[in-house]
């Protein structure tokens, strides 16, 4: 079973306010989120596969307890991450860390063994609920109509990823718009031999 998570802030060009699809794949990370209190030193690390909601999430958890995002923090220098965790334990706010890639490898030892301390929360794959849940924010936030039986022609067929059922939906509206036709069977076989390859187009 799914729920979501409504964010207060809408993304430029978006038609509706970003939400969050809360799943196997994250229910464990959103409630970990939301009790800050308990983090090891009022800090987490956050990993998960792209385009999964890290960002999301961590901008909902910022806003909801006012607490310090590194956002994709392999790119940042060591150090001012180090100083970024010590402002946080001396000011007593929360710090949520996140990871991008599926390594972040740390060369500072200080820096080390602080996040070697931090909680760590890993974003799994979408189960079907999730994956049909997303499917239809991503819709929605397109202002598409995926058509009645969507997810579930869609999911048995295609690759169970966050980043897979992003082009998925993309590569539909695209179709639809391009053909001037509503997404029906025909567009979304075709958007998954676009995506996958023949063969998952045409499994029936």
């Amino acid at each position: 079973m799914t729920s979501q998570i409504a964010l207060p802030l809408i993304p430029a060009g978006a038609r509706d306010p970003a939400s969050i699809a809360i799943g196997s794949g994250n229910r464990a990370v959103a409630e970990a989120l939301a009790a800050p209190e308990n983090w090891p030193f009022r800090t987490a690390i956050l990993h998960g596969p792209p385009r999964s909601g890290k960002s999301l999430l961590a901008r909902w958890f910022a806003n909801r307890h006012a607490g310090g995002v590194i956002d994709g923090v392999e790119a940042l220098d060591e150090t001012e991450v180090f100083h970024s965790w010590n402002r946080a334990q001396e000011d007593g706010f929360p710090l949520l860390v996140v990871v991008d890639g599926e390594n972040w490898t740390i060369t500072l030892p200080d820096l080390r063994s602080r996040m070697g301390a931090a909680l760590q929360l890993e974003i799994g794959a979408p189960d079907d609920d999730m994956a049909a849940e997303l499917m239809l924010n991503h819709a929605l936030q397109r202002g598409l109509v995926l058509g009645e039986g969507a997810p579930a022609y869609l999911i048995p067929r295609m690759e169970r990823s966050y980043a897979a059922i992003e082009k998925i939906v993309s590569e539909i509206d695209r179709l639809s718009l391009e053909r001037q036709v509503p997404a029906t069977l025909s567009v979304w076989r075709d958007a998954l031999e676009a995506v996958q390859g023949p063969e998952q187009g045409r499994l029936i």
